[in-house]
């Protein structure tokens, strides 16, 4: 048996090594059958397979796996992943998959490029599928991978100015978005504090995790514009900080 991760992030030669001994056998069977007796083989389902090939790096160099699989070229192959990967919810996808995809791919930038683009029509398609089932399963595995996109330098800076420009964003504030784009040091912490788009609830959790300077606090309270609700939850923290620092003395 060979895993999804030990296809994903073979060599060439490795490779070759797997698939070389379907070569006789796959010749007799029609395309679909194919890829679907391999992966068998192989304990994975087709879907499995096809990602685990498709994003690994080397493939386009062993033009022989291709009609091995039951693909015509490399680029059918691509056009299969590209679809998978943005369509398949944690089906025939497992997080673990997914996963595993981004910290390989975060090493391979011209697969990196190609990631960016399918990201985020993925989590688009995530996020329609939250606003119709309220999964809180489904809710939780999104988080798992947000977190990975960031982390593992799957998004860049265009990204997430795009996600911090949503007003009021419901999706943002649920999946803590705003401090993992801190953890991941992507954008400064006091560049997002001053930002309106920015609920007060996800700016207390970057204060609550001491990220924001005191000072910073009070700065943006001199802006005269800031809503009500941002205006109490600065003050309520303010004087939760003086109280805790009387409490000390």
């Amino acid at each position: 048996m060979t895993s999804f991760r030990e296809i994903l992030n073979a060599s060439g030669e490795e490779l070759v090594k797997i698939f070389h001994v379907y070569e006789k056998d796959s010749k007799a069977a029609g395309n679909r059958e194919k890829i679907e007796k391999i992966a068998k083989n192989l304990k994975l389902s087709p879907a499995q397979l096809t990602l685990a090939i498709g994003f690994n790096p080397n493939t386009a160099s062993i033009t022989e796996i291709p009609l091995i699989l039951g693909y015509k070229s490399i680029d059918e192959i691509i056009n299969e992943r590209n679809n998978l990967f943005i369509n398949d919810i944690y089906r025939k996808i497992s997080l673990e998959n997914i996963l595993t995809i981004y910290s390989t791919v975060k090493d391979h930038p011209e697969i990196l490029q190609v990631m960016q683009y399918l990201v985020e029509n993925r989590l688009q398609l995530i996020e329609s599928r939250i606003e119709e089932t309220v999964n809180s399963v489904l809710i939780e595995k999104y988080k798992a991978e947000i977190k990975s996109i960031y982390l593992d330098n799957i998004a860049g800076i265009d990204f997430a100015e795009k996600r911090l420009d949503k007003i009021d964003s419901g999706f943002r504030a649920l999946l803590n978005e705003v401090s993992t784009i801190t953890e991941s040091k992507l954008i400064p912490a006091g560049d997002i504090f001053f930002r309106d788009t920015i609920l007060p609830e996800e700016k207390r959790k970057l204060l609550n995790k001491g990220l924001i300077p005191l000072e910073l606090v009070h700065a943006r309270l001199e802006d005269e514009s800031i809503s009500h609700r941002e205006r109490k939850m600065l003050q309520d923290y303010l004087q939760m900080k003086k109280q805790n620092s009387k409490d000390k003395s």
